[in-house]
């Protein structure tokens, strides 16, 4: 509908313009326009506007108004209506897209050898609901998972493994974190243990067989917990691509690098210059590959490999830099232009005291915070009088889901360039705007359709109440282009608890039941709230 007003414009001014969404009370759209053409007619923006308005009719109209030069639109009642039906023709199917192009998506990439902290759950799950936006928006979409399993910190863990004496076979990940504190904080005292990790790198690198051996167990061991966390989670990510599945390219890069005359040698080192940045090393001096080396081989294979229109790197604010640097150097390398990569660069989960560092052993393990909000919801499932008919295991089910979308909402609403301090009252939160309040939004709906039984889908007349809703439930497929458009799922959970908000406020203000109107209202509202929730990754419990 939108699209259909921007053609109208275009048509009676030669220009293409973008509508904006009106201001509450305001109409449906608002455009601009006449601010936009008045320096080029020569004309005021209220008389250019007074005058478009005369020629801009539409049956999908009620009404235009002008105010103050801008152009208000009001979309017709058999508009809103037909758009209604769509989506209970269309069920979950409805606003789904035909984008044809392919994207890859680098997220989660936690580091082996430390438990999963709260600091990666961002990356998890942005980046999996920006890989669920586009896929219903028609987009080829592989996900990959980068993991950090390789680099100096290996080097070091395996030093201090050795020098304590330790079977790599009987560690835990929590015990392997702990080694690794340990080594930073004797590091502090003996600068030269800095060497022996590096040296202990530069021997996995050149495949020393006990370096190999250690590194491999503790792999497999992070692997293993991080499968239990993304299962929690409800994540699934296509390729497990560590930093390590690069090992057998980095030397033609490296080689490409000096042939292309892109890297130089600078004291002992190879380096890329980029003018606009401080350098960046892709061979250190004894021989070792960095981060950027791995991440130019990543890059080149995903480019090979995938053939994508357009690549994503879901990764925290602070490596922004760091990913310019890797952007510029893929094209100075000849592969791809930058402008084809995304950061899209979340804000950092904080501790009050500052940031979270497992250096310092300041950190928030993600099992520990899941495993709470499921308690936290069982106690409320119990003391839940609409709870009393529900099983052992259903209960059990339904904490797990409500705890869970609890902790993942909490997350996704917030624009993910945003900070957040870690405040255990607020990840917990199953109150207010958060996943279990539009969770529950959902089963009511369901609640009310299952007492209802059939009716019959037609709407007579609106009244404002209804009017509101249908008004609302249209404007998601907007909402999903705005939330990919700019990689921001908090676009969808704003979207769907406004949709919760003034579904409720409708069910205690009016009679549901006995009506096929608001029965019609009731189901598409559910399709559209159970869409959103899907689209942000979190699930629905039966009963609730």
């Amino acid at each position: 509908m939108r699209k259909k007003i921007e053609q109208i414009l275009k048509k009676e001014t030669g220009e293409e313009f973008r509508l904006e969404r009106a201001p509450e009370g305001r109409g449906d759209y608002a455009s601009n326009t006449a601010f936009l053409l008045a320096k080029k007619e020569k004309k005021s923006p209220s008389e250019l506007a007074k005058s478009l308005k005369k020629k801009v009719k539409a049956d999908i109209f009620s009404k235009v108004e002008e105010e103050n030069g801008f152009l208000n639109f009001f979309l017709s009642e058999n508009a809103l209506k037909e758009e209604a039906f769509l989506v209970l023709e269309e069920k979950e199917n409805y606003g789904k897209g035909n984008a044809g192009k392919t994207v890859v998506i680098d997220y989660s990439s936690p580091n082996i050898a430390k438990s999963f902290g709260i600091g990666h759950l961002r990356s998890t799950i942005i980046g999996q609901a920006i890989y669920n936006i586009h896929e219903f928006l028609g987009w080829k979409v592989i996900g990959v998972n980068h993991l950090g399993d390789w680099g100096t910190q290996y080097g070091k863990l395996i030093y201090q493994i050795k020098k304590e004496g330790k079977n790599p076979e009987k560690l835990s990940l929590k015990e392997l974190e702990e080694i690794y504190v340990r080594f930073h904080k004797e590091a502090e005292k003996n600068p030269e243990m800095e060497e022996e990790g590096r040296k202990w790198f530069a021997k996995l690198e050149k495949g020393d067989e006990e370096a190999r051996r250690v590194w491999e167990i503790c792999r497999k061991k992070s692997l293993d917990e991080f499968e239990k966390i993304y299962r929690d989670l409800n994540v699934e990510i296509d390729y497990v691509l560590g930093e390590s599945f690069y090992e057998d390219k980095l030397e033609d890069v490296v080689k490409e690098a000096e042939k292309k005359k892109v890297a130089k040698k600078s004291k002992g080192a190879l380096i890329i210059e980029f003018g606009d940045m401080p350098p960046a090393m892709i061979l250190k001096s004894d021989g070792s590959t960095t981060y950027l080396t791995r991440d130019m081989a990543a890059a080149k294979y995903r480019l090979k490999e995938f053939s994508p229109d357009l690549l994503i790197y879901e990764i925290g604010v602070d490596q922004t830099l760091y990913l310019r640097q890797l952007f510029s150097a893929v094209e100075k390398m000849g592969w791809a232009k930058k402008e084809k990569f995304v950061h899209v660069g979340h804000g950092m989960f904080r501790l009050k005291e500052g940031r979270f560092s497992t250096r310092k052993g300041r950190t928030v393990h993600l099992e520990e915070v899941l495993s709470l909000a499921k308690k936290k919801a069982e106690e409320i499932i119990e003391s839940s009088a609409t709870a009393k008919g529900l099983s052992r295991e259903e209960k059990k089910e339904a904490s797990k889901i409500i705890g869970i979308g609890a902790v993942k909402y909490n997350d996704l609403k917030r624009h993910y360039k945003r900070d957040v301090v870690f405040d255990w009252d607020q990840v917990l939160t199953l109150k207010g705007d958060s996943g279990p309040y539009l969770q529950y939004t959902c089963v009511r709906c369901e609640s009310v359709l299952e007492k209802a039984g059939k009716y019959k889908k037609e709407m007579e007349e609106l009244n404002d109440e209804e009017r509101k809703i249908v008004r609302r439930i249209v404007q998601f497929e907007e909402a999903l282009e705005n939330a990919a458009e700019n990689f921001s799922p908090n676009v969808i959970a704003e979207y769907a608890f406004r949709l919760a908000k003034e579904f409720n406020h409708f069910y205690d203000t009016c009679q549901i039941v006995g009506s096929d109107k608001r029965l019609a209202i009731t189901d598409a509202t559910r399709i559209i709230l159970k869409k959103c929730l899907n689209l942000l990754g979190i699930s629905v419990p039966q009963k609730m």
